[in-house]
């Protein structure tokens, strides 16, 4: 009888796992644990740190420290930078020192790592919102900087398109101010300029008139020693028919040949008041008007400048006694009305 032999099989045993089953499965782990530590990790800790309006908060220390000899950094180095930007919301400022520069400068050492590149895009919006709210604080040179950076990182991203037309309309809106306040201050300033015209204009009258009143004084003066040396005659409000003259003598009275009217007084005009003014004049040799006085009106003192300043213009054919022009004094109502 021929004896037999049992040749061992070559199948493994069932249920046995096989060594490249393991090995798949140990690389597949080494992965989830770096993606966790390198992406997941800082990614979340970015999420849930702050709103991504908030995460453009930074802090002022960290904006004014950029980082010196970036590119003498490995690639760990730059990842660590990165996630150490990350917490700190440093996603897109200050320049030289911030995520996306790290993530960046890690593609161009080592270009496909899915480290950097998963986190440019996934951490994308929030630099994007860093960005609007520089638009919104008006530092249009860092959200230039910013925006040319999101650009590197997503050419394509149509959020570009509107980042870049929320700084355009933000400058626009920026120089329509400037412009509105530039104006204002001219507009200021000329109304300063036309208010110093008007006074020294002001001045200017004033000082005419206190001249012109001073040149009647002084010939007032120089007329009152002739005047006291003639008899003095009054007419009435109505010029009345000339005194007897004494015998031997020849008197003709002063004749009124250039009347000029009263001006009306604005504000009796917006009140429609009417009134009178009786004033007393004297007319020189010469047939001019000086030493005009009110001696009574109705309503008092509202048209009593006025009547003066047209009266002190008259001119009369002067007064003569024996031919001989002669000082005399008169007196005339001057009426206000409206003409209603």
């Amino acid at each position: 009888m021929v004896p037999r032999y049992r040749v061992p099989s070559r199948h493994p045993a069932r249920g046995a796992i096989q060594p490249v089953t393991i090995a798949v499965l140990a690389i597949v782990a080494a992965l989830a644990v770096a993606a966790w530590f390198l992406i997941i990790r800082p990614y979340r800790d970015a999420s849930t740190g702050e709103t991504p309006a908030a995460s453009a908060a930074r802090p002022a220390s960290a904006r004014d420290t950029p980082l010196a000899n970036v590119d003498a950094l490995s690639v760990d180095q730059l990842l660590n930078e990165a996630r150490a930007a990350m917490n700190d919301q440093r996603l897109v400022a200050p320049a030289g020192n911030n995520a996306f520069e790290f993530y960046m400068k890690v593609l161009q050492k080592q270009p496909g790592n899915p480290v950097a590149a998963d986190a440019l895009r996934e951490t994308f919006s929030y630099g994007a919102a860093a960005t609007e709210q520089t638009i919104n604080q008006r530092d249009f040179n860092e959200a230039q900087r910013e925006i040319d950076l999101l650009a590197k990182a997503d050419p394509e991203n149509y959020t570009l398109t509107i980042l870049r037309s929320k700084l355009d309309a933000q400058r626009k809106t920026l120089d329509r101010e400037q412009q509105q306040a530039l104006d204002a201050q001219k507009a200021q300033q000329l109304a300063q300029q036309n208010a110093a015209a008007a006074a020294r204009q002001q001045a200017a009258e004033q000082a005419a008139e206190a001249q012109r009143q001073q040149v009647a004084a002084r010939e007032l003066a120089a007329r009152t020693p002739q005047q006291a040396a003639q008899p003095r005659t009054t007419a009435p409000v109505t010029q009345a028919p000339a005194s007897k003259a004494p015998e031997g003598e020849t008197i003709t009275d002063a004749v009124l040949v250039n009347q000029v009217k009263p001006r009306y007084p604005t504000a009796a005009m917006r009140a429609n008041q009417e009134g009178w003014v009786d004033v007393e004049l004297t007319v020189g040799t010469d047939g001019a008007v000086s030493n005009v006085n009110v001696t009574d009106s109705q309503p008092r003192h509202v048209f009593d400048r006025s009547a003066i300043e047209a009266v002190s213009r008259w001119e009369f054919k002067p007064a003569t006694r024996n031919g001989e022009p002669m000082v005399v004094t008169l007196r005339r109502r001057l009426q206000f009305n409206l003409g209603r």
